[in-house]
């Protein structure tokens, strides 16, 4: 199973909790994205959601939702975020690998800039986190692959 999705938003931010900026290109390191608060020696160092997501809640809340909003470092595009399942590796250039390793997190709601925000959070459902397992680049428009094996 090879299936390519695109990156339709870097984000970044200097702490937890917190929305995230919105950036073109990021340097990703062994402990997640460069200047990021979630980068660590942790299995959550970079999360990804859909911007088919994004969209959708923001059609439903009649909210002004941007890429970031939700603390994501990559809104992806073109992929269905639900096949995106722990121990499934995702390919970019430049050598970058990424392991899956978590699907939803708990809402720390009133202590989170986005559920203060928003009121709620699509995050414990539709979030996928990874580790790094090979660093690299990314850059706004990158394919990215998603394969079964490490």
């Amino acid at each position: 199973m090879e299936m390519e999705f695109s990156v339709f938003s870097l984000n970044i931010s200097p702490e937890k909790g917190t929305e995230k900026t919105p950036i073109n290109s990021i340097r990703v390191i062994s402990s997640g994205f460069e200047n990021d608060a979630h980068a660590g020696n942790w299995h959550r160092q970079i999360s990804l959601l859909d911007h088919e997501s994004v969209v959708d809640f923001a059609e439903r809340s009649g909210l002004l939702i941007k890429p970031g909003d939700f603390g994501e470092n990559i809104t992806t595009e073109g992929i269905d975020i639900t096949l995106l399942t722990p121990g499934l590796i995702i390919e970019g250039s430049d050598g970058l690998r990424l392991k899956v390793t978590q699907v939803g997190k708990e809402c720390h709601g009133d202590d989170c800039t986005i559920y203060q925000k928003v009121g709620k959070c699509i995050m414990p459902k539709r979030g996928v986190f990874c580790r790094v397992l090979s660093p690299g680049h990314l850059h706004h428009g990158d394919i990215l692959t998603l394969t079964e094996t490490e």
